[in-house]
């Protein structure tokens, strides 16, 4: 770690690294709560991506503001605020679990989303930027391991709550969450994090002008090729990944593979955990090979994979499923490092549009959804194959322009 983090900032590192964990957690949740609605409150494969398509709703609709809160006042209260949230939606699940309203459910979903994308917009810039450049990516992937050993917890012990009890309060667990993250949220409250400062906040304006100073912003960065390619990789990234985790446990479950707990373990300990394992290794790997050579090999197996699970033949399609799990950990903090490289001045707002980008979970859930309903599970892993296949796009792209 010594040598991907400074020695003056390794305290923040370790800080921000536990906010990782956290939205890990609480994202990994959805894919169990989509399989819990449909057998408790009756409802659909499609109705129940309402689940992710209202959190990741609160992502887009939130991220411009959160890039502009961390622009005005900084990381940490940029943290704060997304914690806050982030604990209110989570209580408000108790209302929910009184009169069983999926709707305040989805009002909860869609506060905590509001929350995880402030956090997001703050953690992931701060992360790759605790260092030298060049190992951006390799200290982002590091980062996002824990967000991995997030995921991997989430299903098995929710899943296994729920799943194990006809009976289980699902408030319960989002009320702990909701009160350990409002401690943590007091934590950082009191704590002093170094700011990473860019040009908008060495130079105060009044309101009026810092609306047209982010407008023009926008613009900027917009004419920028390389980050027009690169947060359109990460949209189709993030439908692909968050499409395929929210409906592993009805594909695992829809022909008699494996039961629905057995499901939301498998979910924890096979999928997530080679994922957190792949981005590790990952991690390593990019210290010694340059990261856009890693993602163009990582692209071109997922696109296999999530092929041969389209195609529906046995035991190869059990395997490309693992596939992809495997070769697409390292792909969010890869991309999302080479896009906001050079940024300089406008990482934070960068990061801000760039965490727009989960808004594709829910358009990538939902159509995966609508496929399954009126064909099979199988043949709805074309939408992720084709997510895949913009990432092989995206890394044969900045291959090219590294070597002119």
């Amino acid at each position: 770690m010594s040598r991907l983090v400074n020695k003056k900032y390794l305290f923040p590192f370790i800080l921000i690294t536990s906010l990782f964990f956290m939205w890990g957690f609480a994202r990994a949740i959805l894919d169990v709560l989509n399989k819990h609605f449909q057998e408790t409150l009756s409802i659909s494969i499609t109705q129940s991506t309402m689940i992710q398509a209202t959190t990741y709703l609160g992502y887009f609709m939130m991220a411009l503001p959160a890039g502009i809160i961390l622009t005005r006042w900084g990381y940490r209260r940029g943290i704060v605020l997304g914690l806050l949230l982030f604990g209110t939606g989570s209580l408000i699940f108790i209302a929910g679990e009184q009169i069983m309203s999926f709707g305040i459910f989805l009002a909860a979903l869609f506060i905590i989303g509001c929350g995880l994308v402030t956090l997001e917009t703050a953690a992931n810039p701060y992360a790759a930027e605790l260092g030298t450049p060049a190992t951006a990516a390799s200290r982002l992937n590091l980062a996002q391991s824990f967000n991995g050993l997030g995921c991997i917890l989430a299903p098995v012990i929710v899943g296994n709550f729920l799943f194990s009890n006809a009976n289980a309060d699902i408030s319960l667990p989002y009320t702990i969450m909701g009160i350990s993250v409002l401690v943590l949220a007091a934590i950082f409250s009191k704590i002093k994090l170094p700011e990473i400062n860019d040009t908008t906040e060495r130079h105060p304006k009044s309101s009026s002008n810092d609306t047209q100073s982010i407008t023009n912003t926008i613009k900027h960065l917009w004419g920028i090729k390389r980050f027009r390619i690169g947060i359109t990789a990460l949209l189709c990234y993030e439908i692909a990944e968050i499409s395929i985790n929210s409906l592993f446990i009805n594909y695992a479950t829809s022909d008699g593979w494996m039961e629905k707990s057995t499901a939301s373990i498998v979910l924890s300990f096979g999928a997530l955990s080679l994922f957190m394992i792949a981005r590790v290794a990952g991690s390593w790997i990019m210290s010694k090979i340059a990261a856009e050579k890693v993602l163009l090999v990582c692209s071109m197996v997922t696109i296999i994979g999530a092929l041969v699970v389209s195609l529906n033949i046995g035991i190869l399609s059990k395997c490309g499923l693992f596939a992809c799990y495997a070769f697409e950990a390292i792909m969010f903090p890869t991309i999302f490092a080479i896009t906001i490289s050079g940024i300089g001045d406008y990482i934070k707002i960068a990061s801000s549009l760039l965490m727009m980008t989960p808004i594709g979970g829910a358009i990538g859930t939902f159509l995966m959804g609508w496929v399954a309903d009126n064909t099979s599970i199988s043949t709805a892993f074309i939408i992720p194959t084709f997510g895949y296949a913009f990432v092989f796009v995206y890394a044969f792209y900045i291959l090219k322009q590294s070597h002119k």
